[in-house]
Order: C-alpha cells, then structure tokens, then sequence
C-alpha cells in the first residue's frame, strides 16, 4: 500500500511516497502552486502513477500543540483532497519538520540555492517517514 505525503505550502506542495510495503518514504517532487485546480490534477496524476491508496498531509501545529490559522488551512485542504481524490487523508503533525529537513540539507553542506529548491520534499519525506514510524510500532 503506497501513501503519499505531502508539505502543504502557500506558495510549493512538497510531496513524497512510501514504498510499496510502507516502510519507507522518498522524496519524489516540489510542486509550484500555480491554481488549486492544476495543483489537483498533478496530484491526481501522481496519485495514479504511484498507486497510491492513502494520502498524509502534514498539520503545522504551534509548538504548545495547538492548531493556528496554517493548521486551519491544512484542515479544509485535507477536506479538497479527500473529495477531489477520493482517498482517506490523514493530518499528521509537521512541527519542525521544515526546520529538520533544513538541519539535514545544511549539514550535507547543500548550497542555499539546491536547499531553496528541495527543502519542501524533504519535509514531506520527513513527515511520511514519521507517520510510517508511528505506524509500524503500532
């Protein structure tokens, strides 16, 4: 079963998939935001090319774990992609993973410029690979 996670930006979606038994996530690519409708459609594609059968969109919390005015848009987007798709979608906390995925790039010594261009996949790698975690533990 391939899941998809996704880092729901104002201006990139990063998006990632599980390999097919779930276990691990790879970063596959950054989606420019240009409309929700042309957002949708690539996302239907991947959704079909990849198989993939459960959606992960990451929930940006404040750091008292409550959820602010981001966390809300994340909420009624989680609901776009559960009619629009027709897959289940799962909110997962994404606190500091924009933060570890920068940590990461940096100590790869990844110049600024690459960092700009990848950051977002890698937190949604980082957000579905903690889902996938929290899930095999269970």
């Amino acid at each position: 079963m391939r899941i998809l996670g996704l880092d729901y930006g104002d201006r990139k979606i990063g998006v990632a998939v599980s390999d097919a038994l779930g276990w691990t996530a790879q970063g596959l690519e950054v989606i420019v935001r240009t409309s929700e409708e042309r957002d949708l459609k690539r996302l239907e594609q991947i959704v079909k090319d990849h198989e993939v059968e459960a959606i992960v969109l990451g929930l940006p919390k404040n750091m008292n774990g409550t959820v602010g005015p981001r966390g809300e848009i994340s909420i009624a987007y989680a609901e776009t992609l559960r009619q629009s798709l027709g897959l289940p979608v799962h909110l997962w906390d994404e606190r500091l993973s924009t933060v570890s995925a920068e940590r990461t790039l940096l100590e790869a010594d990844v110049s600024r410029k690459k960092r700009r261009q990848v950051v977002d996949k890698m937190a949604a790698t980082i957000i579905l690979q903690t889902y996938l975690d929290y899930n095999s533990r269970r």
